[in-house]
């Protein structure tokens, strides 16, 4: 199966199902691991392996935010998982495919470009009447290999970035910083780490916007007037940051389908940011808002 662009239809997913090259990953997240195993095990896509954000696609310490596995971590645990180079990944989820999100952001971080999320996640594939399975699919263990991250003008689909670089580069005009919370986390209304507001010069541009009612991406054009509404352009350098680095991922891979080459994601994000009291924070108290 083919992938050009990150996202595939229920349909072309139904056609390649037992596809030997084609490995399923079911990254639904019930609120802990047990609950996401209990919901994998009641059903799933068939043949889907089960992945669990946290433990899969993480890094080991989790004590302030969570940061990507580093390269020896993700080889482990995604050669665990039976992802190898040779392997077509399809991702899916529920809530938009928020967290099969993360498992593209984690793969194409080290170099894995055919991985896609299955369009409108497993409500559509429901919704159409697509056969569910129930139980446990045990991964078949290979040897994946981390290629090296793309660093700045990479050619990567996403490249990571952390606060250091971002701190020293608050006044290039060439990056643009995108948060993609709700708009309460960015005013700091609602406040999730030591401190509330969102970083400085930073654009809101709410991730679930990207989102059409079934649960699909919104058109890429739809998803460009979004972008050029806030000020974002393809020439820029985007940088995307949520709370701990998911929603940025869904929203870095919506910019990509709209055709934004340049996009790194915040792994950190605010969990890193806001409860590190050396950094800058911002604040409003009227938000003004491009249409969406």
């Amino acid at each position: 199966m083919a992938v050009s662009v990150p996202l595939v239809s229920s349909g072309e997913l139904a056609a390649h199902l037992r596809d030997e090259a084609v490995l399923v990953c079911d990254c639904r997240f019930a609120g802990d691991a047990g609950g996401s195993r209990a919901q994998y095990l009641s059903g799933h896509v068939p043949g889907a392996i089960h992945v669990y954000w946290l433990d899969d696609l993480s890094a080991t310490d989790t004590a302030v935010t969570t940061f990507l596995p580093n390269a020896e971590e993700a080889a482990e645990r995604l050669g665990r998982l039976g992802i190898t180079q040779e392997k077509t990944v399809v991702a899916y989820s529920d809530g938009g495919n928020l967290y099969a999100s993360r498992l593209w952001h984690v793969l194409a971080h080290y170099g894995h470009e055919r991985v896609a999320l299955l369009d409108g996640g497993i409500e559509k594939w429901q919704a159409e009447g697509r056969p569910l399975e129930a139980g446990a699919v045990s991964p078949v263990p290979g040897r994946f290999e981390p290629r090296a991250p793309g660093g700045r003008g990479g050619t990567g689909p996403a490249t990571g970035i952390g606060s250091a670089e971002i701190f020293a580069r608050l006044d290039d005009p060439s990056m643009r910083i995108v948060d993609v919370r709700a708009p309460a986390e960015f005013t700091g209304d609602e406040r999730r780490a030591a401190r509330g507001g969102h970083i400085p010069g930073a654009v809101l541009w709410p991730w679930d916007e990207n989102l059409q009612a079934d649960g699909t991406l919104r058109d890429p054009a739809e998803i460009r007037a979004r972008a050029q509404a806030a000020g974002l352009s393809p020439e820029h350098e985007l940088v995307t940051y949520c709370q701990g680095g998911v929603r940025a991922a869904h929203a870095a891979l919506a910019l990509r389908v709209a055709g934004y080459p340049h996009v790194r994601i915040y792994d950190g994000s605010w969990a890193d940011w806001g409860n590190d009291p050396a950094l800058p924070v911002q604040t409003v108290r009227h938000l003004e808002r491009a249409p969406s």
